[in-house]
C-alpha cells in the first residue's frame, strides 16, 4: 500500500511517500480502507520527536474515515463495507483513573497516529471499539476533518469547562482546527462567543463561524484589546491553546468564578500566574486533551446533524502530506488541512 512515512525525527523533509506492507487486523481490530484523513498539530510534534517512543518507520494521521475492509478475530457485529469514522483516543480509562488491579498492567493513554500507525495510508488497523458508523449524507472528508478537533473542543467546553447557556466564552487562536469547532459548539450551547485571531481575513472568517465579537490581536496590545472587548463583566470561560504569549492577559479577562481551560501551548509551555487573581476571583484553571468515547459521539453527532461543520482550508493528496506539514508548521492555515486518500 502507499503511505506517508518517516523513519527518523526531524523536519518535514523526513516524510516520504512509499510503498509499504499493508497491516493485518489482530484480535479485536479491523482494517479500514482509508478514504480521508486530516492533519493536526499533533502530527508535527510526533514527527519532531516527542519524549517517548513511537513505532518506526512511522505513519502519522490521528484522523481517518473510510470503509471496513476486513475484521480480525473476536470482532462481532461489524459488517464489511460499512462507512466509518474512527475515534482517535485509545485507552481512555487511563485519564479516568480506572486501574486493572494487582498483577495486571494498567493501560496508558494513547492516540491513534501517535502511539500507533495512523491514517496517512491506504489502509489502517484500528480497534473495532473505536468505530462510529457514518450516515449516508456525511462524506468521509467531513468526518475525518472533524474527529480529533471536534472531541477536543467538545470536552474543553462542555465537560471540563462546564459551559452553560447564556455564558460568555473567549476562544483564543480562533483560526485553528479545535478553535473553529469550539466557536460553533459554543454557539449551539447558547453562549456569547468572543474570539481572538490575527489578520483581517481571519477576523472575517471567524465572524462567519458565528463568533459574536472578534478581536484582531495585530491591532494593538492583546491584553488591552481583550479588556476593551470583554469590558468589566469579563467572560465566564476561556478556552486557550496559545499558552505562554497570552496567559496573563486571558486570565485577567475572567469574571469572578470563571474557568480557564487549557488544551495547548502553541507559543510555549512556561507561564507566569499572578495567584492573587486566582484566589481573589476564585478562578479555576483546568487542563484537557482529546476526549472519551461518549464525548466523541456527542461531538460527532452535531457534525452528522449539520449543526457544526469542520473548516477545511485545503485538501491535498497522500503524495502531498510533506507539503501539508510545511504549511501547517509555517502558520496561516485556517481550520484544517484535509488529506484525500486513494
Amino acid at each position: 500500500m502507499k503511505a506517508a512515512v518517516f523513519s527518523e525525527h526531524g523536519g518535514p523533509e523526513m516524510i516520504r511517500t512509499e510503498e509499504v506492507a499493508a497491516p493485518e487486523a489482530g484480535a479485536g481490530e479491523v482494517r479500514i480502507r482509508v478514504r480521508a484523513s486530516s492533519l493536526n498539530h499533533l502530527d508535527l510534534w510526533v514527527r519532531r520527536g516527542l519524549p517517548f517512543e513511537i513505532p518506526m518507520p512511522h505513519i502519522g494521521g490521528s484522523d481517518l474515515a473510510g470503509e471496513v475492509e476486513s475484521v480480525g478475530p473476536e470482532v462481532h457485529g461489524v459488517e464489511l463495507g460499512t462507512r466509518v469514522v474512527v475515534d482517535p483516543t485509545l485507552d481512555w480509562n487511563w485519564i479516568e483513573g480506572v486501574r486493572r488491579g494487582a498483577g495486571l498492567r494498567d493501560p496508558e493513554f494513547r492516540v491513534i497516529g501517535e502511539h500507533t500507525q495512523g491514517g496517512f495510508a491506504e489502509y489502517a488497523v484500528v480497534p473495532a471499539d473505536n468505530l462510529l458508523a457514518l450516515p449516508d449524507e456525511v462524506d468521509c472528508g467531513t468526518a475525518a476533518a472533524a474527529g480529533l478537533v471536534g472531541v477536543t473542543a467538545w470536552r474543553a467546553l462542555m465537560s471540563r469547562g462546564g459551559l452553560r447557556a447564556g455564558e460568555r466564552v473567549l476562544v483564543t487562536g480562533a483560526s485553528g482546527g479545535v478553535s473553529t469547532m469550539a466557536i460553533q459548539y459554543a454557539k449551539v450551547a447558547g453562549a456569547t462567543v468572543f474570539a481572538l485571531t490575527s489578520g483581517e481575513s481571519s477576523v472575517a472568517r471567524v465572524g462567519e463561524l458565528g463568533a459574536d465579537v472578534v478581536i484582531d490581536r495585530l491591532e494593538g496590545d492583546p491584553g488591552e484589546l481583550l479588556r476593551g472587548a470583554v469590558g468589566r463583566r469579563g467572560v465566564d470561560l476561556v478556552v486557550d491553546s496559545v499558552g505562554e504569549a497570552l496567559w496573563g492577559a486571558v486570565l485577567r479577562t475572567l469574571a469572578p468564578g470563571g474557568r480557564l481551560v487549557c488544551y495547548g501551548a502553541t507559543t510555549g509551555p512556561k507561564v507566569a500566574t499572578d495567584l492573587r487573581h486566582v484566589f481573589w476571583k476564585q478562578l479555576s484553571i483546568l487542563g484537557t486533551t482529546m476526549g472519551s468515547p461518549s464525548e466523541f459521539r456527542e461531538a460527532m453527532g452535531l457534525v452528522f446533524s449539520g449543526r457544526v461543520r469542520p473548516v477545511v482550508d485545503e485538501t491535498i493528496g497522500l503524495d502531498a502530506v510533506r507539503q501539508g506539514h510545511e504549511r501547517l508548521e509555517a502558520g496561516g492555515v485556517f481550520g484544517k488541512i484535509a488529506v484525500e486518500v486513494g
